[in-house]
């Protein structure tokens, strides 16, 4: 879709950003969460063939399958996000990108994923879920941009559940967390028949400690799991990465 026509999509106070990638671009209102960093490297750590199907949980402006798409992975997306605002932002991002076909936007809460999705197996689902926990720091529950970052509509745990139900044998999770609260993800993950397989640690700086973890769990996996190398941001004069800059 041309530019001159993708402007008819967009809302007063929105804005539009080119994401690099095969023309790509993505919607956003700044008064909602806008993606960041986390986004951008859980759609290249994740792995999805030409014809897999992908769940994309707590999908927000539907950025993770739009970047894959971009990157051509996948056959086809769903995203579930529970803010109708978030909602129809990634109804319109798959309009201006071409991808009416091959990405539907489910209005509904991601606790009842099963339910808004019934009878669907996927291969691959995708999640970059609320960090904080429920009662970690202050939080105004009506602050829309709240809901994004905590723990206020779904916990970890609901995610599990609902990803190991909808997942198929053998289909994989892809996540994106804090490493503080790894021990407990890789637990409930577990819980849920999602075995970790692979992990890699973002640093912002080389001697900085883990930002990040990007996690892949396999449905019905066995119990060994590989460290990748480290993925470092920034090298020591501010600037990024090599790898990064790749990824942009």
């Amino acid at each position: 879709m041309s530019k001159t026509n993708i402007d008819k999509y967009i809302l007063p106070g929105e804005r539009l950003d080119d994401l690099q990638r095969n023309g790509f671009y993505l919607i956003q209102d700044p008064s909602l969460f806008c993606f960041g960093m986390d986004a951008v490297l859980l759609a290249d750590f994740a792995r999805a063939g030409r014809k897999d199907r992908v769940l994309d949980m707590c999908t927000g402006n539907g950025v993770i399958p739009v970047l894959m798409a971009a990157r051509g992975k996948g056959a086809a997306f769903t995203g579930i996000e529970y803010q109708e605002k978030s909602a129809d932002l990634a109804r319109r991002n798959a309009i201006i990108n071409d991808l009416e076909e091959g990405f539907r936007v489910i209005r509904g809460d991601v606790c009842e994923a099963r339910e808004l999705c019934p009878g669907e197996v996927f291969d691959v689902i995708t999640c970059n879920p609320p960090y904080m926990a429920e009662g970690e720091g202050l939080v105004n529950p009506g602050d829309e941009k709240a809901w994004a970052r905590h723990e206020i509509k779904c916990t970890f745990g609901d995610i599990a559940r609902e990803a190991g139900a909808l997942l198929r044998e053998g289909g994989h999770i892809y996540l994106v967390h804090r490493p503080r609260r790894l021990v407990e993800i890789i637990g409930t993950l577990a819980g849920h028949g999602l075995e970790p397989k692979r992990l890699r640690f973002v640093h912002s700086f080389a001697q900085d400690k883990a930002s990040m973890v990007l996690i892949d769990a396999v449905k019905g996996g066995g119990a060994q799991i590989i460290t990748e190398a480290p993925l470092i941001i920034y090298e020591s004069d501010g600037q990024y990465t090599k790898e990064i800059k790749e990824l942009y």
